[in-house]
């Protein structure tokens, strides 16, 4: 056998076994300062669609994927039947989706109370959102527990806005959320937007605690210059869009993604595969939603967000 002759002279030399056994020692050593002691490195963690995580800085949680129940305006989900919408939410939960989006327009917002109803409400995150401007906004945000059947709401949501300094004709309105947040009636507040004016103004406000925004790498129904909700868009209003959420993120506003299936128009599996994968390793989102009518997209969904945060 061979010495290994270091530089040092015969003084040093190292037999093969010598050197493997002092080499295998201090790799032994390494990781036991690695894993003992306060400086102990962590193993990695597996993200996945079923995570609480928590939105902006606002210290609330909700699961990373969240089941939108407004599709078509709540009449896809509406024509499962009241039943077939109960069985839906327990699935989504019972897969560790704790997020359930809501609105006064959808077809099912008198569904939510029952479908929820037994499931722990500490573990629930519960959004919601007003349309127009209620005379009596207090009157309208109690409505919106009573119908959950809950004490507070949380994260309501002034919704659909398109016009440009919204924040100025709305102050009226976001001073009855401000309100109704310090009697606890509800836990965040903030704003889904349809037009990037609308957004910008969003943007701007100190206000708003939370923002719901469209987001998918093909700019299908994501706002434009266009002060309407309704107006078509395509890929040249992504940068514009993209610049109001990294200046929201940097604001610590909270960020929810929707329209990540081009409001169900990516029939297409690899585009939606696509688009899920683009939103989730954009690092702009806290959480996203989307609106389910089986238990198979529920699946479906998680699988392509879990390999997407896996592949990040």
């Amino acid at each position: 056998m061979n010495p290994i002759m270091p530089a040092h002279g015969p003084a040093s030399v190292l037999t093969r076994r010598g050197f493997l056994h002092r080499t295998a020692a201090a790799a032994a050593g390494l990781v036991a300062a690695e894993f003992s002691g306060p400086g102990r490195a962590q193993p990695v963690t597996k993200l996945t669609a079923a995570d609480q995580v928590t939105l902006g800085r606002t210290g609330v949680k909700l699961s990373r994927l969240g089941m939108g129940t407004g599709s078509n305006s709540g009449h896809i989900q509406e024509a499962l039947g009241r039943d077939g919408f109960d069985r839906l939410i327990r699935y989504a939960y019972d897969k560790g989706i704790t997020y359930f989006d809501a609105a006064q327009s959808y077809a099912t917002f008198e569904w939510i109370g029952r479908a929820i109803k037994g499931l722990p409400r500490e573990r629930l995150f519960i959004q919601s959102k007003i349309p127009g401007e209620p005379e009596k906004v207090l009157e309208a945000i109690d409505r919106h527990r009573k119908v959950f059947d809950t004490d507070y709401v949380d994260s309501l949501l002034i919704h659909c806005m398109i016009k440009d300094r919204w924040t100025d004709q709305w102050k009226r309105i976001m001073d009855g959320f401000q309100e109704a947040k310090e009697k606890k009636w509800i836990r965040v507040q903030g704003v889904s937007c349809h037009s990037l004016p609308a957004l910008r103004s969003a943007t701007a406000s100190d206000w708003t605690d939370v923002h719901l925004v469209r987001l998918n790498p093909l700019g299908v129904w994501m706002d434009t210059p266009v002060q309407d909700w309704n107006a078509k868009s395509d890929p040249t209003h992504i940068p514009a869009v993209l610049g109001e959420i990294k200046e929201m993120r940097r604001r610590g506003h909270g960020v929810i993604g929707m329209k990540l299936i081009g409001n169900g128009e990516f029939q297409d599996p690899q585009v939606r595969e696509k688009s899920i994968r683009y939103v989730m390793q954009s690092g702009l989102c806290d959480a996203v939603v989307i609106g389910f009518k089986s238990p198979a997209e529920i699946d479906e969904a998680i699988e392509r967000i879990d390999r997407a945060l896996a592949e990040a």
